[in-house]
């Protein structure tokens, strides 16, 4: 089933074409250890927008880093949208072959970065130059913004919005299967340290065991504050959650442990507090330290997850009655047939950055399933390439209007 845009739309672009558009974009790894990361990829989108007459420009963040960020400028008195998505990649770890090489097999598409996101971008920038090829004059301005360092402190979505070039509505274009997710779960990653007196093993009345301080807080926490995290609920992203990743303490049986650091991660659902959530933690600190004097612990947002001062990885949440949610519902059924259903990312975005510190309505809406994302099986279906385009086309020119 497809509406009267949809239809032009397809007269303008071909799926082979978006296909080569990926694989183009697969062959250029861009994830850390590359030199300059990111920036052959930025090039490779820049140079086809201007190709296309659609202006383009790269944009220096940080060490040879480059966004690219192109726009269709609207003729006025329309809303604008942002089509972003990250252009980093996680390595390829024990991938088989060359991971750049995207390669067709049983119609899927496998290469590292071609779900997570590639994919998402090429349909994008495709959706743009068949709306530019096909002579449809939108009234706002459609933006495309391909950042860095999603996969790490989000360098590039940060420099966008301190740019203040604030659109309307955003998409992100992570995996979804081209259902929509109006929200997702705050991140953050904490390190407790737990500071002891190292003793020999055969005087350990004299020392203060690091691990034995640690256990005292976990269990005040299972008994205390977990049970409390996970009451506090939202009808779309579901719970706020706590895990334990890491913990290492001591030096050897025999010694008492001086020192023990705790890593746990902490996710939380949209309207809880970020301030709120440090002190909780610190409350359970202090009060471990009051009844025992030899209690002496601290904790940080871990330095591979800190930002910087001004942005945490907030939560997402965007009203289902925003315009952006609507017209993109609208846009799946008259594209597929299919009914649309609201649901949750599982994983963090960088939509959390553009929908709390823009105050932007953001949505998360991409092809492609994310449970291949980060596999050495990394893969997209070439079926779920052309709907994208379309998708996005026809969301753009109904919330454009």
């Amino acid at each position: 089933m497809e509406n009267a845009v949809s239809k032009t739309i397809t007269k303008y672009f071909s799926e082979q074409e978006t296909i080569d558009l990926l694989a183009k974009l697969v062959s250029s790894p861009s994830h850390d250890g590359i030199v300059n990361q990111e920036t052959e990829v930025a090039k490779s989108i820049y140079d086809f927008f201007t190709k296309e007459g659609i202006e383009a420009e790269l944009i220096p963040v940080i060490n040879g880093r480059c966004n690219v960020i192109a726009k269709l400028k609207g003729t006025g008195n329309g809303k604008s949208l942002l089509f972003t998505g990250h252009t980093d990649t996680v390595p390829p770890y024990d991938m088989q072959g060359n991971p750049y090489e995207a390669r067709i097999s049983q119609g899927k598409m496998y290469g590292r970065g071609v779900v997570d996101m590639k994919a998402g971008l090429a349909c994008m920038m495709m959706a743009m130059a068949a709306i530019k090829r096909a002579g449809i004059k939108l009234p706002g301005d459609l933006i495309f913004a391909g950042v860095i360092d999603e996969e790490a402190k989000s360098e590039g979505t940060r420099a966008f919005l301190q740019s203040g070039d604030f659109p309307d509505a955003a998409i992100v274009s992570e995996p979804t299967n081209m259902q929509i997710c109006i929200g997702h779960r705050g991140l953050e990653w904490f390190e407790f340290a737990f500071h002891g007196k190292t003793v020999h093993g055969g005087k350990q009345k004299e020392g203060i065991n690091a691990i034995q301080k640690a256990t005292m807080f976990i269990n005040q926490l299972e008994s205390e504050l977990i049970p409390r995290i996970e009451k506090r609920t939202n009808p779309i992203v579901g719970s706020s959650s706590m895990n334990y990743g890491f913990i290492k303490g001591g030096t050897q049986p025999s010694t008492v442990a001086g020192e023990c650091v705790l890593q746990i991660d902490r996710r939380w659902i949209p309207g809880e507090n970020f301030s709120e959530i440090l002190t909780e933690y610190q409350q359970i600190l202090d009060e471990l330290s009051a009844k025992d004097p030899k209690f002496n612990a601290d904790f940080k947002v871990m330095d591979i997850s800190y930002m910087d001062d001004k942005y945490i990885h907030e939560a997402m949440y965007t009203d289902p009655n925003e315009m952006i949610v609507r017209a993109s519902g609208n846009a799946i059924t008259e594209v597929t047939g299919e009914n649309v259903e609201l649901g949750s990312f599982p994983a963090w975005t960088d939509g959390g950055l553009i929908n709390y510190y823009g105050k932007i309505p953001t949505i998360i809406l991409g092809p492609g399933d994310l449970g291949s994302a980060h596999s050495a099986n990394e893969n997209i279906e070439i079926s779920a390439i052309t709907p994208a385009v379309l998708i996005y086309s026809t969301i753009a020119y109904d919330f454009c209007k």
